[in-house]
């Protein structure tokens, strides 16, 4: 049997914190995770999953049902005033400065139609024991959630409801030389549901980054999609789309590969770091950055050809970033939400 690891399934193992919330009275039948999420003093330095812009605010979310804004590019936060829910949040995705979504464990998904501010439950499946990892809307009606053992989402009314389907996708095209045996194939009952956990768009084309080496891509929206070649057999955590056919793909130990048509083909990098990777962007028009876990950040000004690593003091895992409107990363993770500069500094 093959040995099953809840890649991210929200990355607080891997960030070694069990991110319990604290003991509290429940009342007799009552699940303390569906209470509401407290306001909390240093929210902002617990353990944050993901960031993500909904116009020109910052959402972030992490353990406990923590939501934090930020209406000046992270220099500051406050927690969102209503969040229903202490389940583990682990990604964010805002279609514009009023509509978005949030997903985490017990296949949980929460909307907001007012720019982070309040949110309502969509969508939650206890009973399902899994963690939901990642979310993406190309407007603000039609969106996909994806996650642990497979689980795919899709929505048509912005998450009033949900579809429920088993991913499934084209197999690599294997070219055999002439006169060759068939090949065997394999009975599929038990094929394995690849942890799904991360989505990216580029342009009308969508990549899924997935454990065991899994790649997927779909050029119609999400409607069907096929695995691409795999440059390794570990998982990965996140894909970041350049110019073009181009693309970066990253996941354990540093491991960071290029593909410049649309990941049919790829070709190693040298990071330089031997930490995971959890996430990429771009920094104004010709900088790159990379982060993750031990308080690695990666820089490249030459589109990913070469790095720098711009190693944090404090060491503290990084899940998620974004570019700040100053030219600075605004990160999330271990230690909270902070401010990078591009040299390697963090400011409050």
């Amino acid at each position: 049997m093959r040995v099953r690891r809840l890649a991210g399934a929200a990355l607080a193992g891997l960030l070694g914190l069990g991110a319990a919330a604290p003991t509290v009275a429940v009342a007799p039948g009552q699940d303390r995770l569906d209470r509401p999420a407290q306001v909390l003093p240093l929210a902002a330095r617990s353990l944050l999953l993901d960031v993500a812009r909904a116009g020109g605010r910052v959402v972030a979310v992490g353990e406990r049902g923590h939501v934090l804004l930020s209406d000046d590019d992270g220099v500051s936060w406050r927690q969102a005033r209503d969040v229903p829910t202490r389940t583990m949040l682990t990604a964010v995705w805002f279609a514009d400065a009023k509509h978005g979504w949030a997903v985490g464990h017990d296949e949980l998904i929460l909307g907001s139609a007012d720019g982070g501010e309040t949110w309502k439950t969509l969508h939650h499946a206890p009973e399902s024991q899994q963690p939901l990892l990642d979310v993406w809307f190309a407007d603000a009606n039609t969106g996909i959630a994806l996650g642990a053992y497979g689980s795919y989402f899709s929505t048509a009314d912005g998450g009033r409801n949900w579809i429920a389907r088993k991913f499934e996708a084209a197999p690599v095209p294997v070219i055999r030389p002439k006169g060759s045996p068939a090949p065997v194939v394999e009975d599929d009952e038990f094929a394995p549901d690849y942890h799904l956990n991360r989505i990216a768009a580029a342009g009308t084309r969508l990549y899924i980054a997935a454990e065991a080496g899994q790649l997927y891509r779909s050029d119609d929206g999400g409607s069907s999609w096929v695995t691409l070649p795999s440059p390794y057999a570990g998982s990965f955590f996140g894909l970041l789309p350049l110019d073009g056919d181009a693309l970066l793909a990253f996941g354990l130990r540093g491991n960071l590969f290029r593909s410049d048509d649309a990941g049919q083909s790829w070709r190693a990098l040298a990071s330089g770091a031997t930490a995971m990777l959890t996430d990429a962007v771009r920094v104004g028009t010709s900088q790159l950055a990379l982060v993750g876990l031990s308080g690695s950040v990666l820089i490249s000004g030459d589109g990913g050809a070469s790095w720098t690593l711009q190693q944090q003091a404090d060491r503290k895992g990084l899940s998620a970033v974004i570019a700040g409107s100053d030219g600075v990363l605004l990160a999330v993770g271990e230690g909270g939400a902070r401010r990078i500069t591009v040299d390697g500094s963090v400011t409050p």
